[in-house]
């Protein structure tokens, strides 16, 4: 059985997202396991659980509260992809980069709709 959060196209985007930004933190210098690649991987992670527990709350109220979190992590996870690029870990081409473009586009439209409601 299918849950609510797992048919949104926004939560499918950023488990995608997880997944790319793991691909890509595992590729980074050993000197990085601690730094830059948790934080990023934490940044990720964040984006698809907290619009999966939003979606699990009653009130629309506090399903925007969740989905502002997720665009919080998102944009950390945008600041985090350009330093990355910027310290030669990550060129912008990669997917993940599309994936978090296309993840904000999807979590400002859910936010809209929920704003409405």
């Amino acid at each position: 059985m299918t849950k609510p959060h797992e048919q949104l196209e926004a939560w499918k985007v950023s488990m995608n997202l997880v997944k790319s930004v793991y691909d890509l933190t595992a590729k980074f210098p050993p000197e990085e396991r601690y730094g830059l690649s948790q934080q990023m991987r934490r940044a990720a992670v964040s984006i698809p659980s907290n619009i999966a527990e939003g979606s699990g709350r009653n009130h629309s109220k506090e399903y925007l509260q969740f989905l502002a979190i997720s665009r919080g992590s998102l944009a950390e996870l945008e600041t985090q992809l350009q330093i990355a690029v910027m310290l030669g870990f990550a060129q912008p081409t990669y997917a993940a980069f599309e994936l978090a473009d296309r993840a904000g586009r999807l979590l400002t439209g859910l936010h809209k709709k929920w704003s409405t409601i």
